[in-house]
């Protein structure tokens, strides 16, 4: 057929029309999506072990110097009333990356594998750096891991994290100077010769009384800072995209490790310091505990501020969401850790592994230059589990956010908008003793000693009373019997992790003799 005279220039432009218009559809979303995700901002989220609610200078530390931190909150928000996912290392850590409280997160105390590891958390599991990349960021765990060991499901290259360089043991990360850490899924010898053990004595016969019987517990390799270097260059290998940077450090979870150079501005102070021989066991010694404690604090700073730096230096800082936190309450080995001396949790009463205060609620500030108040306070009630709902939404990815979790976006409160009170905040540990607790306002309920079937709730008004030193159970049944029905509802029984007395049997009382 010949086609009409008119016609025939139009032919010519059919194939390049054609190759538009499939272009369009294969690349033209996918290029605004791209688009989308570049302009979101970056997240930094800084988890420290073990530091204690009073133990940072903008939290009324008098001891420790944290200059980096304290400028943080100076920038930010300090969230005065948040809390950890739980009382210990591991199921802290499984509530921040999976949204669920610690009556349905899937981890609830900690529980190694050896050789080396804790319980992997499943691959049905969503967790919070699985979502950020699905939202197109680009994604790094520097630190420690604890939430499977290497090859499980649960390792961090299987649960959302492209760039993994750290600890992936709690066991291994009880020593600074240790023989290797992990680069992805590889081991890279460090230069310690040998290695640090994380818990060991002076040696037979020597004077603890003498500094050099401690030079055995001094490496080359400090592994904090091999960490931060590779934090560091994660940032400017992705400072063209979107990156959540998840750095979980070790510090200053003990042993007592820290560079020389670092105890000297300590060592100045005069502190009557009395050498830790690990007489009656613990980790490794130490000739001048407090100022180490101190120390090892004030370089978990300087590693901070190290990021801090980075981001101002590649003009990052204001597309950056910094969040910082800790995954409990001080360690209650006071021979190591002088939590008196340092006034480490205040007026709050716990330490580690408690459900009182002290073990659970935990210093807290996040920095977004322009759009959370410099120099803010919250004292709204939040906790772990709210992370992931939070981040998701401050990014644009709200709709992205599980369903079945537990957390409550704190994006209204951060951004200075009205926000309706926390219902309720609920904690369980099924570890030192069996413990529950829930808060509701003012109100918290506690419950110890779960082990020995004791099933009785303690009340305090918070307001009244932070240091939880007045149980007023007697004086209002009412708020009593409310807490009890929030404690059976948001326990969901689980067969690795049972709770004592609700998911096991009481102990067995002695018969009495007729």
């Amino acid at each position: 057929m010949r086609l009409p005279a008119w016609f025939r220039p139009h032919v010519l432009l059919l194939p390049a029309l054609v190759c538009w218009v499939v272009g369009f559809v294969a690349h033209g979303p996918a290029r605004h999506a791209l688009s989308a995700a570049e302009n979101r901002p970056n997240i930094v989220l800084i988890v420290a072990d073990d530091l204690g609610y009073r133990e940072l200078g903008c939290f009324g530390q008098q001891r420790i110097r944290t200059p980096n931190l304290d400028e943080l909150a100076r920038q930010g928000m300090r969230l005065t009333q948040h809390y950890s996912g739980n009382a210990v290392c591991a199921p802290s850590r499984c509530v921040l990356m999976t949204g669920k409280h610690p009556g349905h997160a899937y981890i609830r105390t900690n529980k190694s594998t050896p050789p080396e590891g804790q319980e992997p958390i499943p691959n049905d599991e969503i967790t919070l750096a699985e979502k950020l990349r699905e939202a197109g960021y680009v994604t790094g765990a520097f630190g420690k891991w604890g939430l499977g060991g290497p090859g499980s499901e649960g390792e961090p290259l299987r649960q959302g994290i492209d760039r993994f360089f750290g600890y992936n043991c709690q066991g291994v990360a009880h020593s600074y100077y240790p023989p290797y850490l992990w680069d992805n899924d590889r081991q890279l010898p460090l230069n310690n010769k040998p290695p640090v053990p994380g818990h060991a004595g002076l040696p037979q016969g020597a004077d603890p009384k003498d500094p050099r019987s401690y030079d055995a517990f001094k490496g080359q390799d400090y592994a904090p800072d091999r960490i931060n270097q590779q934090a560091l260059e994660f940032i400017r290998a992705n400072r063209d995209r979107p990156f959540f940077l998840y750095y979980p450090t070790i510090i200053p979870h003990v042993a007592l490790h820290v560079p020389d150079e670092e105890l000297k501005p300590y060592l100045e102070l005069g502190w009557n310091d009395p050498p830790f021989t690990r007489a009656r066991g613990g980790y490794t010694p130490h000739f001048t505990p407090r100022a180490a404690y101190a120390a090892m604090i004030s370089r978990m700073d300087r590693n901070v501020g190290n990021v801090l730096k980075l981001l101002d230096e590649l003009q990052l800082a204001d597309n950056t969401i910094v969040v910082f936190s800790s995954d409990n309450g001080t360690t209650h080995l006071k021979e190591e850790v002088d939590f008196e001396f340092f006034a480490s949790v205040g007026e709050l009463r716990g330490l580690k592994g408690s459900l009182y205060e002290g073990g659970v609620r935990v210093p807290t500030i996040v920095r977004w230059p322009g759009r959370v108040e410099a120099g803010s306070t919250s004292d709204r009630i939040s906790g772990f589990e709210d992370w992931m709902p939070t981040l998701l939404e401050l990014v644009g990815a709200a709709n992205a956010t599980p369903r079945q979790i537990d957390g409550i976006s704190l994006a209204p409160t951060l951004l200075g908008r009205d926000q309706p009170d926390r219902p309720f905040l609920y904690r369980e540990f099924p570890s030192y003793g069996g413990q529950q607790s829930v808060r509701v306002g003012d109100w918290k309920g506690v419950r110890q000693n779960l082990s020995q079937g004791k099933l009785q709730i303690e009340l305090y008004n918070l307001k009244d009373d932070p240091g939880e030193q007045r149980n007023v159970a007697g004086e209002h049944p009412d708020v009593v019997q409310e807490l009890a029905a929030v404690m059976q509802r948001e326990h969901t029984p689980s067969k690795l992790f049972p709770l004592p007395s609700i998911d096991t049997p009481p102990p067995a009382r002695p018969r009495s003799r007729q």
